[in-house]
């Protein structure tokens, strides 16, 4: 297995498929086997970046780095080691090197670290950021939402992209389902309905 570790945990594995959805990347570097993860965050987003290393520990070698962006925007990041479960989910995630929305089981885990990564409030619901992906994928996002957790959603255009928005009916469930796994620092997000 060379440099990498023992199986993820489902702990593990739902912070990593969140992070998919969300600001998480996926790569293979020429010439490896395995794939490994990159989280990259705002430095104002320390507190959560040091949480997703703290609960990824075991597939990392080096803490998250501060590292100076375009203009004045200072990153903090960290990569995980190769693995082959990283190399299955880029399988999964990734067409010609793209990210996509595969058929997945969502647990409240993973739609807290998705919504932490891309989610906002607005008014008396909550959008979830997902412009980067096409419209199958995120019709297919809306669906399962309805089908896994009953909560019911739309794509709302956001200047020449779509959005996930949760729908007003839903926001309170939603709300319910993902606040024991959103960390002190992130609950500004979800704001009070």
């Amino acid at each position: 297995m060379g440099n990498t570790v023992g199986s993820l945990t489902q702990v593990e594995k739902s912070i990593i498929i969140g992070s998919l959805l969300g600001d998480g990347y996926l790569r293979i570097v020429p010439g490896r086997k395995n794939a490994f993860l990159e989280v990259n965050h705002s430095i104002s987003q320390k507190e959560y970046v040091d949480w997703k290393f703290r609960k990824l520990r075991n597939i990392i070698k080096n803490p998250p780095k501060e590292r100076k962006g375009k203009g004045k925007r200072i990153a903090y990041r960290f990569f995980t080691q190769q693995h082959p479960e990283l190399t299955e989910l880029y399988l999964r995630f990734y067409s010609n090197k793209v990210k996509i929305i595969p058929d997945l089981k969502l647990n409240p885990l993973i739609i807290a670290v998705w919504f932490m990564d891309d989610g906002s409030k607005s008014y008396k619901t909550y959008y979830l950021n997902t412009q980067s992906f096409d419209y199958l994928s995120q019709k297919r996002f809306v669906q399962i939402l309805k089908k896994q957790y009953d909560i019911n959603s739309s794509l709302n255009r956001d200047k020449q992209y779509y959005r996930i928005r949760i729908k007003q009916d839903s926001a309170k469930r939603f709300k319910k389902l993902i606040y024991n796994h959103i960390i002190s620092s992130m609950k500004y997000k979800l704001n009070e309905l």
